[in-house]
């Protein structure tokens, strides 16, 4: 795989991408096969958060599915031989699974992410999900962590995601089994946030974008989501330290905190000037660049 696909034109075909100011919709949209993930799909949905990442009109992102689901997992249309079709590396380097390209373009999203399933999430179609801010289900939802149960392995960078949110017993359960267990389960386990009716769900994911976005500074909220994210990993705290004294030192002076500040001694809705498209401050200096 290069380190870039080409971007995608035209029309999307295995997803639509909605944008209703300040909320962009990304549809999973095969329901004639459970919106089953393909490579045109990965293409798709990393294109997708190209497009939400560069628009600051957008200020958070909703992942859903067309029909009856949403996402049954990786199109297994071509029988036992599914996933013999996946090319190997070049010598020397270390092979990329197309649920794993998904999951790091959501990870390096400049703004929230919040999935509403609306139905089974399997596969990847569960683990598409995890690096994900918030997951709101339908109470007809399921979720299965299914890849031992198909001679496989968890993918997508799941087994550094899961984790982080459920624990490692519950993460070993339900990637060990690989069953199938439904939303309230889910709940419990914290791997969703809350469940709902599901002529609901999608209102409700929107109230919550809105909620996230309606008074708070872009840049803002950007950074955050990208400490919270990337501490996740970090070795002390005096790495969370080092960054967000650096982010403080940069966005204590900015005409954002100028107006948060003076809209709150004002009684007053703010009004920030800064945009996300001008760029974030480097924060990690050192890391690697995003491949996806």
């Amino acid at each position: 795989m290069t380190t870039r696909d080409a971007p995608v034109t035209g029309e999307y075909s295995t997803i639509r991408l909605d944008i209703d100011e300040p909320v962009a919709t990304i549809t999973l949209h095969r329901p004639d096969r459970l919106n089953a993930f393909t490579d045109t799909m990965r293409r798709e949905l990393i294109d997708a958060f190209d497009r939400t990442d560069a628009d600051d009109a957008v200020r958070a992102v909703v992942v859903t599915g067309s029909g009856r689901a949403f996402c049954a997992g990786a199109d297994l249309a071509s029988g036992a031989d599914t996933f013999d079709r996946i090319a190997p590396p070049p010598t020397g380097a270390v092979p990329r699974d197309g649920g794993g390209t998904v999951a790091l373009r959501i990870f390096d999203s400049l703004k929230p992410v919040i999935a509403a399933v609306n139905g089974p999430a399997v596969g990847v179609g569960a683990t598409m999900t995890l690096p994900m801010d918030v997951r709101l289900a339908a109470d007809g939802a399921r979720f299965g962590f299914v890849f031992t149960r198909r001679g496989l392995v968890p993918e997508a960078a799941s087994s550094w995601f899961l984790p982080r949110l459920v624990g490692i017993s519950r993460s070993m359960e339900w990637m060990a089994s690989g069953r199938v267990f439904g939303a309230a389960e889910a709940l419990e386990g914290g791997l969703v946030r809350s469940v709902h009716a599901p002529d609901c769900l999608l209102t409700k994911a929107r109230d919550l974008a809105l909620e996230m976005t309606q008074a708070t500074s872009p840049v803002s909220v950007a950074i955050t989501r990208r400490l919270l994210w990337t501490m996740l990993g970090a070795p002390h705290p005096m790495d969370a330290h080092r960054a967000d004294s650096l982010a403080m030192s940069q966005r204590g002076p900015s005409e954002d905190a100028h107006e948060g500040i003076a809209a709150f001694l004002e009684k007053r809705a703010p009004s920030f000037p800064g945009r996300v498209g001008d760029g974030l401050p480097d924060l990690f200096p050192g890391r690697p660049a995003p491949r996806y």
